[in-house]
């Protein structure tokens, strides 16, 4: 494990990248950093996922001021983690658009996961102070939305839970680009500390049959073939069920949390060690696998105290 906690010792400024996907719809990426997705319609912009703050949100705005001068009226949610959405302020959007679910997550422990992630990754929060507070959307659905932006059809949804119970999904039908949040990750350690380990594999062939040509995920360079993106949802459902299958036999043992670690750890290090994020993810992903496989269906909350908690034992444990 890594001496730091969680990405505390990850101080070192990451190189931005603005992907062009279809005519109307981009990525930005940022080794391995929260990704934010774009699409351009004909009259407005939307943006799918916020950034940590209003202030790393301006270098989104800045890299879609190259391609369209079009007023950003949406903000997507992909899900409730701080780190993805305390930004949504600094776009100045008409509309702020979540699952019920997701919703939910905010009331349940909005203010603890912004305690916790601030904590956890202290590089981007740049500008904490210029954060208003929790952000709310103001249109909630559920399972299914269509957004017409002109004559854009985007389709936002709610295909099944994974990293988080709210997980959704933008999806241009014509041009057959996904934007998966962190249901999907390249080259990038999935965070499971909220999951629902046994759903997502299933949510991931939901994704998969809607026949992606290029794939936006939450973490790692946009997927731009059919190629990339198969190997996204292979490379995802392997860690998935990799994870799960050793706290699941950790469990069968009678491992402790801390043993369970110490073998999970070994078991998935060489195939994902390389992966960015992969010390700072494995203490909360283990954690919530233990939890899962031992019969706890909900993910409990993640507090700024837990974390260090959690933290501390696990280290000691290796």
């Amino acid at each position: 494990m890594s001496k730091a906690f969680a990405s505390k010792g990850d101080l070192t400024p990451k190189q931005v990248s603005f992907t062009k996907l279809a005519d109307n719809a981009y990525a930005y990426t940022a080794e391995g950093d929260p990704n934010t997705g774009v699409v351009i319609g004909d009259d407005c912009v939307m943006v799918i996922d916020a950034q940590a703050t209003p202030v790393m949100a301006q270098d989104v705005i800045k890299h879609i001021r190259t391609v369209t001068d079009k007023p950003i009226a949406h903000v997507v949610l992909s899900h409730y983690h701080a780190v993805r959405v305390l930004g949504a302020s600094g776009y100045g959007a008409t509309n702020v658009i979540a699952s019920r679910d997701t919703y939910d997550l905010i009331v349940e422990r909005g203010q603890q996961d912004y305690d916790s992630e601030f904590e956890r990754f202290p590089r981007l929060f740049q500008a904490v102070d210029s954060i208003p507070g929790l952000t709310w959307p103001n249109i909630v659905f559920e399972h299914e939305l269509t957004v017409w932006m002109g004559k854009t059809e985007v389709k936002i949804l709610q295909l099944g839970r994974g990293h988080t119970k709210g997980d959704t999904i933008v999806w241009l039908p014509k041009e057959k680009v996904l934007f998966s949040g962190d249901l999907v990750e390249f080259g990038a350690t999935p965070y499971t500390g909220d999951a629902y380990l046994t759903h997502w594999p299933a949510t991931l062939d939901r994704l998969a049959a809607l026949g992606p040509r290029a794939l936006v995920p939450g973490r790692g360079a946009a997927l731009t073939t059919p190629a990339e993106v198969a190997e996204g949802f292979t490379g995802t459902r392997a860690f998935i069920s990799e994870l799960y299958a050793g706290a699941e036999h950790a469990r069968a043992a009678g491992l402790s949390l801390n043993a369970a670690y110490d073998a999970i750890y070994a078991r998935l290090k060489p195939r994902f060690g390389e992966w960015v994020i992969f010390d700072h993810c494995l203490p909360f992903d283990v954690s919530r696998a233990y939890d899962e496989a031992g019969g706890i269906v909900d993910p409990r909350i993640w507090t700024a105290e837990r974390d260090a908690e959690m933290w501390t034992a696990l280290a000691a444990g290796t």
